[in-house]
Order: structure tokens, then sequence, then C-alpha cells
């Protein structure tokens, strides 16, 4: 008898698979992995706080008065946009209207927002703007809003303009990173910094199963990489095995997104310990960790290409976006904030009728409304008079009803920006990404294990404004 635990345990709809495009798992015959925030989950407050003091630090020691900032987990979300002229964070609808704006630390009125951004929108392709595309972006915007308010307040000697603001975030966070110092301190202290997902490696032992090729795909560097897979994977596997059996291909230092795009040239690391490197060519062979390189070689290595791949990563951008667009692979995006965000929903259910109910009903007192003034602006008042009045205080009365439920339903997910897919009644900027670039979206890897490596995942039928003539339940 087939149960729960062979399927990954209990179905629960927060930890659903969501598709954007049919996508036939049995035809996947390579799934390629991102590290951090894919398979290794952190808590962000640990990881984000930790990258947010290690540069507000560096700051310091640079000689900028933030000795007192500090990082709030709840102010941000991800898809959120940087504006570099005006030195605001913004949140945008699919077609690049501003309907939130933060500058420093203070939002704008509704009446500032729209006078703003009155004759501007949102395009992502412009140097004015910068997308929040990961987790990692978190501190980054803690760090501009508050710096923001230094430069306004002409605190900040020799930054210019908002752009050179975000360029000194960006170095100070780069170094951050990249000198190891903030990950020094998640290896001394894993327990504090990883969320531990035990089904990680039985989700990859299903689809070897399966007879998948899989490779760990990561920008990490080695030493990093094989500590935290470690730490995370190796307590989960079989025994006697260790989370290098679950991978046919390592490559670390990838160097995404340019690892998708480009040719780089690839190394294999002779001396594991010591992270020593020899030039490569010909084949990628398993068992072998190998450095930078290029996602044709895992195409010939793998005896893939085409759309036979599917990439799983969290970068919206340097994962999925390049991914698709270069080299039109499958993708899957990651983005953990999803999981609370959708049970969020899921508790407002029955308010969500409910505002649907009204909104319809406001829908149509509107409708009537416009009628009657239509009808008393052609002379006839005397005889439409009553039932104006009437529909008018009915519309009154729907909106006092409906104001709090919106207000409730704006909150899911983050409490200031609120749901990661939305803006408002639209689409939000994000979702647009994500529909275009990713074929499947999820908030862990291991939610695939419910589905199973021979899943055939269907696409929901997209619904249009007419939709609701002839489906008036959509």
């Amino acid at each position: 008898m087939v149960t729960s635990d062979d399927v990954g345990g209990e179905f629960k709809p927060e930890r659903g698979v969501f598709v954007n495009r049919t996508l036939n798992m049995r035809s996947v015959e390579a799934v390629g992995y991102d590290m951090d925030y894919t398979l290794i989950h952190y808590n962000v407050d640990m990881w984000e706080g930790a990258a947010f003091d290690e540069a507000r630090d560096l700051l310091a020691a640079q000689g900028y008065p933030v000795a007192d900032l500090q990082f709030d987990p709840e102010q941000f979300t991800i898809g959120l946009v940087f504006d570099l002229k005006l030195g605001n964070v913004v949140k945008a609808t699919r077609f690049g209207y501003v309907v939130r704006a933060q500058h420093g630390n203070e939002l704008l009125s509704f009446e500032e927002q729209r006078d703003v951004y009155r004759e501007d929108i949102v395009e992502l392709s412009s140097s004015r703007f910068e997308f929040m595309n990961t987790l990692f972006e978190l501190s980054r915007a803690s760090l501009f809003t508050q710096l923001v308010a230094l430069f306004d307040a002409k605190l900040l000697d020799g930054v210019r303009d908002y752009f050179q603001l975000y360029d000194v975030i960006n170095e100070a966070l780069g170094e951050a990173h990249m000198a190891g110092l903030l990950k020094a301190k998640i290896v001394a202290d894993p327990d504090r910094f990883v969320d531990l997902d035990k089904d990680i490696a039985a989700t990859l032992l299903d689809q070897r199963r399966a007879r998948k090729k899989l490779a760990l795909i990561t920008n990490s560097d080695w030493a990093y990489t094989s500590k935290m897979m470690n730490y995370a994977v190796d307590p989960c596997c079989p025994e006697g095995t260790t989370w290098r059996d679950l991978f046919d291909l390592v490559i670390v230092s990838a160097n995404k997104p340019r690892f998708f795009s480009g040719y780089d040239p690839i190394y294999r690391v002779v001396d594991e310990d010591e992270s020593l490197l020899l030039p490569h060519t010909g084949p990628l062979e398993a068992g072998h960790v190998y450095f930078g390189g290029n996602a044709h070689l895992v195409e010939e290595s793998l005896d893939v290409s085409g759309g036979q791949p599917l990439y799983v990563g969290d970068h919206l951008f340097g994962d999925v976006h390049v991914t698709k667009d270069v080299l039109r692979w499958r993708t899957a995006l990651i983005a953990r904030e999803l999981e609370a965000e959708v049970a969020d929903a899921i508790t407002f259910d029955e308010q969500q009728h409910l505002l649907e109910a009204l909104m319809a009903e406001k829908i149509e007192k509107d409708r009537r409304q416009a009628q009657l003034r239509l009808a008393r602006a052609k002379g006839r008042g005397a005889e439409v008079a009553a039932e104006l009045a009437e529909v008018t205080a009915r519309a009154v009365e729907l909106d006092e009803q409906i104001a709090p439920l919106a207000r409730a339903a704006s909150g899911l997910g983050n409490a200031i920006w609120g749901p990661l897919m939305r803006a408002g009644n639209d689409k939000s900027l994000f979702a647009r990404q994500v529909e275009r670039y990713a074929d499947a979206y999820t908030s862990r890897v291991s939610n695939l294990r419910y589905e199973t490596p021979y899943a055939y995942l269907r696409a929901a039928r997209g619904s249009l404004p007419h939709d609701r003539v002839s489906h008036p339940h959509i």
C-alpha cells in the first residue's frame, strides 16, 4: 500500500507547486539546483541581519555615520524596486504603475505617491530601477532607506546622489559576502542561521530513482558549499552516503547569471581541502567538483539540451530569467515567502468571499448610480431623485463594509507591502516576471517530492476580464 510518507507526507496547499506552463516531469532528464535559499534555506532574520551588520560596520569604518542603524526583517519583501533617481523603494503593478512607495524611513501618502509617479512607470530595463530579486536584497533595502534619510539630512559627505548611494551600499554588501566575513559566521554557528528541511535528501533521492541526472550549480565557493551541504543534507542521507552521492555534477563559483549566457572556462578542484584548481577540458566527470564554466558544458556532459533540463533557484533574474531567456531551459522559482502568504490567504478565504460579494454589489450600485445621474442630467431629476438617494446611501454603506476587508486583504503576506504576487487588484511586477520566466514556482524544493518525478504538472487556465461574463464564479 502506498502511504503519504512514500510521496512526501500529507499535502498542504501552501506547499503546492504552482504552474505557469505545463511541465511534464517525466520528460525532464536533468535537474540543476542552486544552493543558497534553494536547497538550503536560512533563517532570514539571522542571515540578513548578519549581512546588514557586516555592511554597516564596513560603512562605519569608512567614516559614514551609520553606527545606530538597525535591521528590521519585517520592513521589506522581495519583488520591490529601488528607484535610484528619487531614492525610493516602490511596489509596482505588472504594467509598472507604482501602488506604494517609501522614501527614507517614511511611506509616501497616496497624494504624494500620485504626484511623484503621475508620469513615470517602472521599467526594469532602465538604469534608474533595480529589482529586488531575492531574499539577499532585504538587508540592502534596509540599508538603502535608512541611508537615504541620512543623505537627505546632508550627513553623507562625498555622496552626490542616490545612484552613488546605492553603489556605496552594493560595495559594502559585496565585500561582506566576498571577503567571507558573513559566511564565516554562518559556518561557525549553522544552527543559528540554517532552517533545516529534512525532506531535501529524500526529494533528490526520488529524482535519482526516476533516473534524473542532478547537478548542483551554485555561486558559493567550494569551502562554504561543502560545509553547508555536509551540515544541512548529510544527516538525512541513507546510511553510508553523503550529499555528494546525490549529484552527477557539482559546480561552485559558477558566476551566475553569466554561467547561463557565456562560455567561461572551467576548472577542476583537485585539492578539495585547499580548493586548488586545474584547467579542465572535455566532458565533466561525475564525482569531481568544478569551478566556473558554463551551462553549455553541463548540457554536453549530461547529454541534454533545449527543453529537457530543469533549473531550480531562488534568484528571479540570475537563476530563472536568464536561464529561460538564453537557454530555453525549463525553470522553477523557489520563493519561501509564498508558504506563509498562501496559508494566510486560506485563513482569509471566508472574508475574501464576503469582500467579493460586497464588491459585486458595489459594482452594480455604481453602475445604477451612473445611469440615474445621466437621467438627471437629461432633465429627469424629479423622476429619479428618490432612487438615486437610495442607491447612493447603499453605495456608502458598502464602502464602509468593504474598506476594512480591503485593508486586511492588502496586508496579507507583508503588512506594509501586501501580497507578493498582487499590487492592489492587479498582479504585481514580481508576478509578471514569475509568469514570464518561471515554468513553475513553489516555496521549497521538497515540495517537489509530493508531486513526484513522474508528475504531469498542468498550468491553471488563465483568467481574462471578460471571463466573469460567462463564468461568474471566476
